[in-house]
């Protein structure tokens, strides 16, 4: 198939086009040209004024509950909306029926996104059902396609067992991902201790359940001298922990998510159980810091956390609604609207990071290169609505708004996914 792209801003820094309006001509899924005025005959041109474009974009951390929960997502429809929401490539958590912690499960999903519009990466299992006790094989995962490895929503407790990953994951070079969260502070916990929770009557989970575990984890990986990916970081003292650490040479990442950089505490008094989620919504104060991290470069990806919930889940009270949100679609809109001051420059590399990290790069916007690009207009506005929402889950808090950024879709090889 041989498309046209009609004077598209080209947003790639690893590109000699870089910041620069062009025509790109793509054949069978290759770039074969970029220049001003091509007239190649095409079967799908796109020309559309302010659209841009850049390298795909990569998700850290979201959830497509295949095998086992298919009544939340499936892979088809996590793809789908993750092509809908601008994503190439994501990576997805073990926590699945049974658990992604072996060669075959592996496989069961790379073998699927063969045939899906975006790469779906597996995360392969740190321990054996993700229960914290036996590492599981991570060597067989790695070399089945798994290139970083987490017990995904289940925080590794034992500094033991996280210390002997880090140290079987660097012989190959492959990450562990963490979500830090110490259960044995405040289990019972539902949202941020402070004054929020004790208006509302819920038990709160304070930040230190976050901190205690990513000063612990940046200790082990320079013990280890291994790669560490914190995602889901949602205090400011967190950060400052991984800033030093970074300054000192140790291996670590860290991603944070949209809603912990959009919602607070005080947006719970209404009770919405959409935004019940892990880590909890912090203090006002805490989200601006957050804010302030994600321009100061600090933070170096975005991750969705896209966790699908069934409606029985979330339409109940909130003690006993489960955690998470969707998030794969709403993404970038999301970014747009709450930090419009921010360039498209660091949302691209925020978006995109992820990739280098995990060693799934994408090539950049260059002639003879894999056409593996996102479409997105910076300056038009997106409405969230049940009828145009690819995810089989609807447990947004975004539902029937106006957000401003507008994801066009994707271009993943010879696979071409646009938004109506």
């Amino acid at each position: 198939m041989k498309v046209l792209l009609k004077q598209v801003y080209i947003v790639d820094p690893a590109s000699p086009h870089h910041h620069s309006k062009k025509d790109i001509f793509i054949t069978n899924g290759s770039i074969q040209a970029i220049a001003n005025n091509l007239s190649d005959a095409a079967d799908k041109v796109i020309d559309e004024p302010g659209l841009h474009v850049s390298i795909g974009w990569t998700d850290v951390f979201a959830h497509f509950c295949d095998p086992g929960y298919e009544y939340r997502e499936t892979l088809q429809t996590g793809a789908a909306a993750a092509a809908a929401g601008g994503y190439t490539s994501v990576l997805i958590i073990p926590n699945t029926k049974p658990v992604i912690d072996s060669k075959s499960q592996v496989e069961y999903v790379v073998q699927q996104s063969k045939s899906l519009p975006v790469n779906v990466v597996p995360i392969g299992a740190i321990t054996k059902n993700t229960e914290g006790k036996e590492l599981a094989e991570m060597y067989d995962m790695y070399n089945s396609g798994a290139p970083a490895f987490s017990d995904g929503l289940n925080s590794i407790q034992s500094a033991g067992m996280l210390v002997k990953a880090l140290q079987y994951v660097k012989s190959f070079n492959g990450v562990i991902i963490q979500l830090p969260d110490d259960k044995t502070i405040a289990p019972q916990g539902l949202i941020n201790e402070g004054i929020i929770s004790t208006r509302l009557g819920l038990p709160g989970k304070p930040m230190m359940a976050e901190e205690l575990i990513v000063a612990r984890d940046i200790k082990l990986a320079r013990y280890a001298d291994s790669r560490l990916h914190f995602t889901g970081i949602s205090s400011p003292k967190s950060l400052e922990y991984i800033k030093r650490g970074k300054e000192g040479g140790i291996k670590i990442t860290c991603s944070v998510t949209p809603y912990h950089l959009t919602f607070c505490d005080e947006d719970l008094l209404t009770y919405d159980t959409n935004l019940k989620v892990n880590p909890p919504l912090r203090t006002r104060e805490d989200m601006l810091a957050l804010r302030k991290a994600v321009g100061d470069g600090t933070i170096d990806c975005i991750a969705s956390h896209h966790l699908p919930q069934n409606w029985d889940s979330k339409t109940c009270e909130f003690e006993y609604a489960k955690n998470g949100m969707t998030g794969l679609e709403t993404t970038y809109s999301v970014l747009k609207t709450i930090l419009p001051e921010i360039t498209e420059d660091r949302w691209v590399e925020l978006l995109t990071k992820a990739g280098s990290v995990f060693g799934i790069a994408n090539a950049a916007i260059s002639e003879n290169n894999r056409a593996d690009l996102t479409l997105f207009h910076p300056e038009k506005s997106t409405f969230v609505s049940k009828e145009k929402m690819r995810s089989k889950s609807f447990n947004t808090p975004f539902l029937d708004k106006e957000l401003k950024g507008h994801v066009l879709g994707i271009i993943n090889g010879d696979k071409i996914t646009l938004n109506s």
